[in-house]
C-alpha cells in the first residue's frame, strides 16, 4: 500500500470539488480498470465525502489537533476499511484496502483514510493544509522536514510573495 499517494488523493479530492464523473476519472489516472467501472453514483458519494473531509484539513491547517483526531475517527467509523490480501500480481501478494467488489467510491474512500490516518500518525496532525494565497482553498499534504508549507503550489506562494512584496513597496513610498 502506497499510504502516501492515497493521502495525496485526499486532498486531490477537495480539489476536484465538487467531483462529476470527468473529474472522478481524472482522479483515476493510470488506473484503468477503476476508471471505467466509475459511476455518477460514485462521483455523488466521494462529493459527500469530500464535504465531511474538508473540515479536518481546515482543523490540521489551524493547528486543532483534537478535531483532526476527532474528524478522522468520525470518518473511519463511518466507512469502515476493510483491507484484503491480493494475489493478482505475479510479483507478490499485497494489500488492497478494499474488496474487488467494492464499489470505487468506497475503494477510494478506504485509500484515503487510511492514507491520511497513516500520514498523521507518523508525520503529525498539523500535516494537513489549505492554501494560505488568497482567494485559492486549494489542499495539500506538508511533508517538508520543518513542516513549513504554506502554499499549495509554487505558483500561489510566488503570487503571495510579490503581492506582499508589492504591498510594502506601497507602504513605503507614503
Amino acid at each position: 500500500m502506497d499510504f502516501l499517494r492515497y493521502a495525496e488523493s485526499g486532498a486531490a479530492l477537495l480539489n476536484a470539488d465538487p467531483v462529476d464523473l470527468d473529474s472522478l476519472e481524472a482522479l483515476l489516472a493510470g488506473r484503468t480498470r477503476l476508471q471505467e467501472q466509475a459511476t455518477h453514483r460514485d462521483a455523488k458519494r466521494l462529493t459527500e465525502f469530500a464535504a465531511r473531509l474538508r473540515p479536518v484539513f481546515a482543523a490540521s491547517d489551524e493547528g486543532r489537533v483534537p478535531d483532526v483526531v476527532a474528524g478522522l475517527n468520525a470518518l473511519l467509523a463511518e466507512h469502515p476499511v476493510t483491507p484484503q490480501i491480493s494475489d493478482h500480481d505475479p510479483a507478490g501478494l499485497h494489500l488492497h484496502a478494499a474488496s474487488g467488489s467494492a464499489a470505487v467510491s468506497d475503494l477510494l474512500i478506504a485509500e484515503m483514510l487510511l492514507g491520511l490516518a497513516t500520514l498523521v500518525c507518523d508525520l503529525g496532525p498539523t500535516r494537513l493544509g489549505v492554501c494560505s494565497a488568497a482567494p485559492c482553498r486549494q489542499a495539500y499534504l506538508d511533508i517538508s522536514p520543518n513542516r513549513s508549507r504554506r502554499y499549495c503550489s509554487d505558483r500561489c506562494s510566488s503570487r503571495a510573495n510579490v503581492a506582499a512584496y508589492r504591498a510594502r513597496q506601497r507602504a513605503g513610498a507614503r
